[in-house]
C-alpha cells in the first residue's frame, strides 16, 4: 500500500473536504520540535507517535522531527501554515508574530504558586481562552505541555538583582523575558535554542534561563560555571496543529488521535516534575558547575525588582491576561 504524506497549503479548501482525500494511508503527520528526545517534549512527542498509530491501527504514520533537525524555532510556524508539518509543540512565546501575544502573558515572572497553580491556570478559562486565540490564524491549540520552572546561570553566581547588571542573556524571543531582564539590568539576547550551547561556550552570551531538563539534556551547565535554581518564570508549549488538516480527517481517525493527544499530554506532563528532579541532581553530581538555591531574602529582592514588570507587560500582552493571572495568583500589582 502506498504511503502519501497529507501537506497543507494555507487557503486550500483542498482538506476542508471529503474524508476522500485520504483514500491512500497511511496518512504521515510530521511532528516537528526543537530538543531532544529525552526532555519531557521530546518523550510526549514519542509517546503521541506510539499512541497515535496504536489507535489509528496503522492508519496514521507519525514522523517526530526533534532537535531542530527539520526546522529551526522561528521556521516552524511558517511550517505548520505551508503544511510542511503537521503538528508542532513551540513554547507559547512563539505566537506574537502571528499576532497572538497574550500567550507571553503565561511568561510573566512569579506569577504561578507552583506546579499545581500552574495547572490549575492553563486547564482553566486562561489557559483554554488563550487556545481559542490561535483559531483565526487557521491554528487549532490542541493542549499545553509543561516543562516546568526556569533555572539561570552564568559564569558567576546571579543571586541579587544587581548581579545581573550589564550581562548578556540568551531569551528565546518571549518580549516578557526581555522586560524582566532588562528590569535586572541584563542586555536579553535573541537566539535559537540549537544555538545556545555554543553562544555560551564561545561567549557569545554570558547566559541563559531554562529549565533543568533542557541544560542538563543540552549540557548547558558543562559551559556554565553557576546556576541558580531560581523559578522566577515557568517554560510551558502549545501542541498545535492546521486546523484545515485536523478539521480535514475523517471523523473517527480525528476521534482517535484526539484521544492519543489526551493521553500523550498527561504523559508528558506527568514526567515533567521528575524529569527535571532528575537532570537536577545529574548537574550536581557532574561537579562541572555550581548550584545555588534563592534564600528566603534573595527570593524576595527579585520579587520587589521585578514587580513593575506587570504594568509594563499590559501594552505588549494585553491588560485583561494580566489582571486575570494576578488575580489567579492572588497577586496586588
Amino acid at each position: 500500500m502506498k504511503r502519501r504524506t497529507v501537506l497543507l497549503a494555507a487557503g486550500s479548501a483542498a482538506l476542508a473536504g471529503s474524508p476522500a482525500v485520504f483514500a491512500q494511508q497511511p496518512i504521515v503527520i510530521k511532528f516537528s520540535h526543537v530538543v531532544t528526545n529525552d526532555t519531557p517534549k521530546g518523550k510526549g512527542a514519542l509517546k503521541f507517535k506510539e499512541l497515535a498509530e496504536k489507535y489509528t491501527g496503522g492508519k496514521v504514520k507519525v514522523e517526530v522531527y526533534p532537535n531542530s533537525t527539520l526546522y529551526k524555532d522561528k521556521e516552524e510556524l511558517d511550517a505548520l501554515n505551508s503544511g510542511s508539518v503537521q503538528m508542532l509543540a513551540p513554547s507559547t512565546a512563539k505566537f506574537r508574530p502571528i499576532g497572538v501575544p497574550e500567550f507571553e502573558a503565561l511568561d510573566l515572572p512569579f506569577v504561578f504558586n507552583g506546579e499545581e497553580g500552574y495547572n490549575k491556570v492553563v486547564k482553566g478559562p486562561i489557559g483554554q481562552g488563550l487556545l481559542k486565540k490561535l483559531e483565526a490564524k487557521g491554528i487549532t491549540g490542541l493542549a499545553f505541555w509543561d516543562n516546568g520552572f526556569h533555572m539561570v546561570s552564568a559564569n558567576k553566581p546571579l543571586l541579587m538583582p544587581a548581579d545581573f547588571q550589564g550581562l548578556k542573556i540568551r531569551i528565546s524571543g518571549s518580549k516578557i523575558a526581555d522586560l524582566y531582564f532588562r528590569k535586572l539590568g541584563a542586555l536579553p539576547q535573541i537566539l535559537a535554542f540549537s544555538e545556545v550551547y555554543q553562544a555560551l561556550q564561545t561567549g557569545v552570551v554570558d547566559g541563559c534561563e531554562n529549565t533543568p531538563s533542557n541544560y542538563y539534556t543540552q549540557k548547558f551547565y558543562e559551559v556554565q560555571k553557576h546556576i541558580t535554581n531560581s523559578q522566577h518564570a515557568h517554560l510551558q508549549y502549545a501542541l498545535i496543529t492546521n486546523t484545515k488538516f485536523w478539521n480535514g480527517l475523517p471523523a473517527d481517525v480525528r476521534g482517535q488521535l484526539e484521544k492519543a493527544v489526551t493521553e500523550s499530554t498527561d504523559y508528558s506532563n506527568g514526567i515533567a516534575k521528575e524529569e527535571n528532579v532528575d537532570a537536577l541532581a545529574k548537574i550536581k553530581a557532574s561537579g562541572k558547575t555550581t548550584l545555588h538555591t534563592l534564600t528566603p531574602e534573595q527570593r524576595a529582592a527579585w520579587v520587589t525588582a521585578l514587580k513593575p514588570v506587570y504594568k509594563e507587560a499590559e501594552g505588549r500582552v494585553g491588560k485583561q491576561v494580566v489582571d486575570d493571572l494576578l488575580k489567579a495568583a492572588g497577586i496586588t500589582a
